[in-house]
């Protein structure tokens, strides 16, 4: 049965004794079944007792990329891998993945957020939807399948890289609804327009996530395909997409208070902020078995509103975000970070510590050009060694992290260098 929308009424002293409950037992479980945070909770001088509610959130120890990295693959895990049914990841910033494993209740908790996300964009078991984010270790193409089939739609796994046959089946089957990135989205509705097919869709409403967009991007999409698009948030680590989403009033995305215990905090104090105050976002799990996170620092910079939205509805709202607290890069969706590539071309024999990135949105796809300093060498050797060695760089950034480049070799000194922080992206996307 879908989740009663009656509860996402519940008044704010009701929330918040439902998040003290389930602080307290997830508190429990990690000191007992991690090795990680007890020790992180011993050396504060924590015992579970200690903790009786969200009052005491502020006195628990925060969790952040390095620890992933630290206890990578399954050092966070809270369950033995018997009771483990599931391994999805994202990339990480020293080149390994993060890891989150899920018991078959967390497939569960994940499928009905997911769900609730398409019912309050006002998608229903009648809708037909299209998948069109990526399937395989990525969470979005499973996180976003599951809550459709969930919630009982019929489900179309496109996935992505074929967009002609997307737009054939969105139009032959009579697909009513999509899931994608937004700017994916936008290509596709030019792909429509560009063939004459805007007219032959049924589509009516979009759920796009994984990348920023603007209002402006969201009407643009609106008026082209005439649906409603609302935005949808997750993280790996935290459970996917799912952990939050708009209503019809687009004024901050409703956040599942009853799953998530969000916080924001001063990014370098690591204070915790009031409502309506800028800072960092902090996510608690509170029912996740697998991999339960305490204090979570997503890096994600917004406010929280919890007041009550005009829809009705009593569950916090993340406002849009600001930025990030580091220098993280959104590309087709993946998570791509400068100290990837500069870790990756150091194991490259000929290149210089010198690359400059030069992302870009060509017909609202997004490219990456990785421009390399490489040794004197090779531009007085024949062209068939810049070739190879251009062909070698693409290969090692692809396994790095994830995705093609286009490579651009330079020589020494050609690229602008610096005594101070060298700039190393030029991001010329912008968004409509």
């Amino acid at each position: 049965m879908i989740w009663n929308e009656t509860k996402e009424c519940m008044s704010r002293d009701e929330i918040e004794t439902l998040q003290s409950k389930r602080l307290v037992k997830v508190v429990d479980r990690v000191y007992h079944n991690v090795e990680y945070y007890r020790k992180k909770m011993q050396e504060l001088g924590l015992e579970p007792g200690d903790i009786h509610g969200i009052e005491d959130l502020h006195r628990l120890p925060f969790t952040t990329y390095e620890d992933l990295n630290a206890t990578y693959p399954f050092g966070l895990a809270a369950v033995p891998n018997s009771e483990l049914v599931r391994l999805q990841a994202s990339s990480g910033t020293t080149g390994k993945p993060k890891i989150a494993v899920y018991t078959r209740r967390d497939i569960d908790i994940w499928s009905e957020c997911a769900a609730r996300c398409m019912t309050m964009a006002g998608i229903t078991r009648d809708d037909i939807i299209q998948v069109g984010y990526g399937y395989g270790l990525f969470t979005g193409g499973l996180g976003a399948h599951y809550g459709a089939e969930y919630l009982g739609a019929l489900v179309i796994p496109m996935s992505t890289g074929n967009t002609q046959k997307l737009v054939t089946m969105m139009v032959d089957c009579e697909a009513t609804a999509i899931a994608c990135t937004p700017s994916y989205l936008l290509h596709v509705a030019e792909t429509l327009r560009d063939q004459g097919l805007l007219d032959k869709i049924k589509l009516r409403v979009a759920l796009c996530g994984a990348e920023p967009w603007t209002d402006n991007m969201r009407n643009q999409v609106e008026e082209m395909l005439h649906i409603k698009a609302h935005d949808i948030y997750g993280l790996t680590e935290i459970l996917g997409p799912g952990v939050a989403t708009d209503c019809d009033h687009h004024t901050g995305l409703h956040i599942w208070e009853d799953h998530f215990l969000p916080e924001i905090i001063h990014p370098e104090t690591g204070e915790q902020l009031g409502d309506g105050e800028g800072g960092e976002l902090v996510i608690t799990t509170l029912t996740k078995e697998g991999m339960p996170l305490l204090r979570y620092r997503t890096k994600d910079l917004t406010s929280l509103d919890k007041s009550r939205c005009e829809c009705g509805r009593t569950m916090a709202r993340i406002q849009r975000f600001k930025g990030r607290t580091d220098d993280m890069l959104i590309i087709r969706g993946v998570n791509v970070f400068p100290s990837q590539v500069e870790a990756a071309l150091l194991t490259i024999d000929g290149t210089t510590p010198h690359y400059m990135m030069v992302v870009d949105r060509v017909n609202n796809e997004d490219t990456l050009e990785v421009q390399v300093e490489v040794e004197e060498r090779f531009f007085s050797d024949e062209i068939r060694g810049l070739e190879e060695l251009s062909r070698k760089i693409a290969k090692t950034l692809k396994l790095a992290i994830g995705l093609n480049a286009k490579i651009k070799l330079v020589e020494p000194n050609g690229l602008e260098h610096s005594e101070g922080k060298t700039k190393h992206v030029i991001d010329k996307r912008k968004l409509y």
